[in-house]
């Protein structure tokens, strides 16, 4: 191809550019939305609306009687989801988690070195008792309202209070059952 030819091509090229340019110039000018005023739609309410009731909070059931006939076993294999982020040998080492050795009537905030949320070192004079231990599984955030655990929660009752005997006999001497 001769200079003269790629001329033409390039000249094309920037012509097709001009001209898509030009249109959509145009085409917003023709087509321009309006917005409103305001943002929202506003619903009106009678001045006489009576004052929804607040749903009450489900109750969280008590972990306590279930704890004698728990499967040791089943909360064994419960607490998988719980090794990603602790360790529960004696001694072993804080992950993202503290160590969970003889965790039941320990100190809320008991590993020492480890970077606790600011409410578990407020609690950190309060042992984990049953109770503590499954309204914390049950939901975190809930329990200690800004927790780092990223940890949804366990629903079953009858789970929670399985994963709790298996952690009572992590210990050199477990915890009296209530």
């Amino acid at each position: 191809m001769s200079s003269a030819e790629w001329n033409k091509v390039f000249a094309a090229v920037l012509f097709a550019g001009l001209i898509a340019m030009l249109s959509g110039f145009i085409a917003g000018k023709l087509v321009a939305p309006k917005f409103p005023a305001e943002t929202a739609y506003q619903v009106e309410l009678p001045d006489a609306a009576p004052a929804a009731a607040a749903p009450a909070e489900p109750q969280l059931e008590p972990v306590g009687p279930l704890l004698a006939s728990a499967d040791v076993a089943a909360g064994q294999r419960g607490s998988r989801a719980c090794a990603a982020c602790h360790t529960f040998d004696k001694g072993g080492p804080n992950r993202v988690g503290p160590n969970l050795f003889a965790i039941v009537n320990a100190p809320h905030a008991h590993a020492a070195g480890f970077a606790y949320s600011d409410v578990l070192k407020r609690m950190s004079n309060e042992p984990w008792e049953y109770e503590d231990l499954n309204a914390f599984l049950a939901n975190p955030r809930a329990y200690a309202p800004g927790t780092k655990m990223n940890f949804a929660g366990i629903r079953s009752v009858q789970e929670r209070a399985n994963v709790i005997a298996w952690m009572r006999t992590l210990a050199d001497t477990p915890a009296p059952l209530p």
